[in-house]
């Protein structure tokens, strides 16, 4: 099953153009004709902060929605692998929860690919170098945070290698659940 988690709050699903773009892009790529209108098809329960979750694949869909309670995120420890591949947002993070496993007393794992800065296990990730967030420009997924920022013009594609750490006077992470979040404390061990 491939997935979508959409934020809803005050009974609407948000940013569902980029979630609806990624999601005909993954059907396309899979070679599946099939079409989901998210639009049509999320109604949220009320107007609570839910975390929608529309797992999906070529002959049908499910929607869950659950509570969602922010998860604080203040230190990133640093994962090399080079064989990682999670391009489509597959329900199976089995590759993923391997990466997380190593995170020791940090609250996430920042991945470091092929030594190039890719993503933590939850979001994609953004530097802030001489007066300009930097987001990765091959992260392992492309989210849909990170799509609507970079259409806004807010962060800018860049190929991050591990060194540009040490130049960041800040690091921020994001998804569709939390948004765009600088790590307070911007611990990266």
């Amino acid at each position: 099953m491939l997935l979508e988690t959409i934020r809803c709050i005050d009974g609407e699903a948000q940013h569902l153009s980029f979630h609806q773009i990624r999601l005909e892009r993954t059907l396309y790529s899979l070679g599946v004709e099939k079409y989901y209108d998210l639009a049509s098809l999320i109604t949220p329960p009320d107007n609570a902060l839910y975390r929608c979750r529309f797992l999906y694949n070529a002959d049908t869909f499910f929607l869950e929605f659950l509570p969602y309670l922010p998860k604080k995120i203040d230190s990133l420890k640093r994962v090399y692998v080079d064989n990682v591949d999670y391009s489509l947002k597959y329900a199976n993070r089995e590759c993923l929860n391997t990466l997380y496993e190593q995170r020791g007393r940090c609250d996430d794992v920042l991945i470091i690919k092929n030594g190039f800065l890719t993503d933590t296990t939850i979001s994609n990730i953004a530097l802030f170098i001489e007066g300009k967030w930097l987001t990765p420009d091959k992260p392992l997924l492309m989210g849909t945070t990170r799509a609507r920022l970079i259409d806004q013009g807010l962060v800018f594609p860049a190929p991050l290698h591990e060194k540009d750490l040490e130049r960041a006077s800040n690091i921020a992470i994001m998804n569709a659940m939390m948004g765009f979040i600088e790590v307070e404390n911007g611990i990266i061990t």
